[in-house]
């Protein structure tokens, strides 16, 4: 028989606290100095309130911010700590503040809930984080489009249903994938938009009887507005992480399919392109075995990030309006879906900057069905209808021969095709996306250099 702990009324059993505490003490470190930009933005919205008496005073919210700065030094230098009694960044922050400053630490959470805090903070985070995201993929989106114009007219065998369709290059194969990663930077800036709202000030999400003022914080973070209802600013958390999630699931799920790709085409049974050695991993009993492992575990995070989506969306789905503690869990899960999605592509950059091609095993692959189409139509520009064009082919497909695989590239010169590609549309566009990036850059380190000097 278990004897019954006997608890104290101001404290917390500790099962109960490692319970609700979590993983927060390990992935806060990950916060700090957003926390830290936080509380500076704070305090110094504090010390223009207009009172009789300020909570804190200019000279005040200055030694503040010193010491945040000081914080956030330690932290880079890894001699900052999160304790479990702190249960999250935010309290050990003010634990750390309040030692050093005496009284004037216990000041800064006036106006202020870790509701509020801990919203701040993630969208910080995510700040920064979309911005290394930014430059990641646009980076594989270059490197994709300069493997396309390394080798833009090398035939390849285009393909649906992974049987032989018609002729192509790998010019149109490597930019096709270039377009679809390019693709997400719509995504990518949707995601920055609804990120770019500021909660601060908001509190537990019903304000507070004080002057605050949300649009000079917002202003000092960086932010480009505040979201204006503050029972709103409440339910916001977590909904911003799941549209995050969402930009990263649906942004693995077109690596997962460029990652497939190369794992065929590497194949030796078609043997069009050679991955890079040192990407590759042996066998314990197979000597003459290169294993592209790499990629296909792009497939399996690719299903792991769409679960995380997933997950987050659920536990959103059914909560009641206002903060519940339900809401902890989805930081943990956007910031394993977002460290999934960087690795796997600068591991996928890596990749194709070191991928090979076999012009020959390309040409190869051409037989005489792949020009089917080709035929019909030279058959339609002869004067045949095109329903007629297509049964005298399709009706005696034996008495196809093979052709010359790059004189097919270069006959088809419209837009987008084999002769018709631009490769200064996508140079333009990768420019444009790094554009937006360098401007996300510069407010969000711009503002943590007025606030901390970092």
């Amino acid at each position: 028989m278990k004897t019954k702990k006997t608890i104290t009324d101001n404290t917390v059993d500790p099962d109960i606290l490692a319970y609700t505490v979590g993983d927060d003490p390990v992935l806060d470190r990950d916060l700090v100095v957003w926390d830290c930009m936080g509380t500076a933005a704070h305090v110094t919205m504090l010390a223009r309130m207009r009172l009789k008496t300020p909570v804190v005073t200019k000279a005040e919210a200055k030694a503040v911010c010193t010491e945040l700065a000081h914080i956030v030094d330690e932290h880079r230098k890894g001699k900052f700590s999160i304790k479990v009694e702190d249960q999250d960044v935010h309290m050990a922050v003010e634990r750390v503040l309040t030692e050093r400053l005496g009284d004037l630490g216990k000041k800064i959470h006036t106006g202020r809930s870790r509701n509020d805090q801990v919203a701040v903070d993630v969208r910080l985070h995510i700040a920064d984080e979309l911005i290394g995201l930014g430059d990641e993929f646009l980076d594989l989106a270059e490197a994709l489009v300069e493997f396309g114009a390394e080798h833009d007219r090398v035939p390849l065998v285009g393909r649906t249903h992974l049987q032989p369709a018609m002729p192509s290059s790998v010019g149109v194969w490597a930019t096709g994938h270039a377009e679809m990663v390019l693709a997400q930077c719509h995504n990518l800036k949707a995601a920055h938009d609804m990120n770019d709202a500021c909660p601060l000030g908001s509190a537990a999400g019903y304000g507070v009887p004080l002057p605050l003022d949300r649009r000079l914080t917002a202003k000092l973070l960086g932010f480009s507005r505040t979201i204006h209802n503050v029972f709103g600013a409440s339910m916001a958390r977590g909904e911003n992480e799941a549209c995050v999630l969402s930009l990263c699931a649906q942004l693995m799920a077109v690596l997962s399919r460029l990652a497939e790709d190369l794992i065929l085409f590497s194949m030796p049974e078609f043997g069009y392109f050679k991955l890079p050695r040192e990407y590759c991993t042996g066998s314990s009993i197979m000597p003459q075995k290169f294993n592209p492992d790499v990629l296909e575990l792009v497939r399996s995070k690719a299903a792991q990030v769409l679960g995380l989506s997933t997950a987050a969306l659920s536990l959103l789905h059914a909560m009641p309006g206002g903060y519940n503690r339900d809401l902890q869990d989805c930081k943990g899960l956007y910031m394993k879906g977002l460290s999934i999605t960087r690795t796997t592509l600068r591991i996928l950059t890596k990749v194709v900057e070191g991928l090979a091609v076999d012009a020959d095993r390309c040409r190869a692959a051409f037989t005489p069905g792949v020009f089917a189409t080709d035929v019909a139509l030279r058959k339609v520009a002869e004067g045949t209808p095109w329903r007629d064009a297509y049964h005298q082919v399709r009706d005696h497909l034996e008495l196809l021969n093979g052709e010359d695989p790059d004189q097919a590239v270069a006959a088809k010169k419209h837009e987008g095709t084999t002769a018709g590609l631009s490769y200064n549309h996508y140079y333009s566009a990768i420019g444009d996306g790094r554009l937006d990036v360098d401007t996300w850059r510069k407010t969000l380190y711009g503002s943590l250099e007025k606030l901390l000097g970092q």
